[in-house]
């Protein structure tokens, strides 16, 4: 998931991605607590993806608030 097509979706398309993101690091998170991941550079994959999808929600939330 890269941020242009972050930019293109709507702000609900995107608090939806980030719930379905923050699911799944939390069952990543579970699956290394119990020692079950087997790929572990996904949970890095997983909180940058969260953080783009965050900083494009910002970014859209100021410009509207700028117009």
């Amino acid at each position: 998931m890269n941020a242009k097509e972050l930019l293109g979706q709507t702000p609900e398309q995107l608090r939806e991605a980030l719930v379905s993101l923050k699911k799944e690091a939390f069952n990543l998170r579970f699956q290394a607590a119990t020692n079950q991941l087997e790929n572990t550079a996904r949970m890095r994959a997983v909180r940058r993806d969260a953080a783009r999808v965050l900083t494009v929600l910002n970014q859209k939330a100021a410009a509207a608030a700028a117009n």
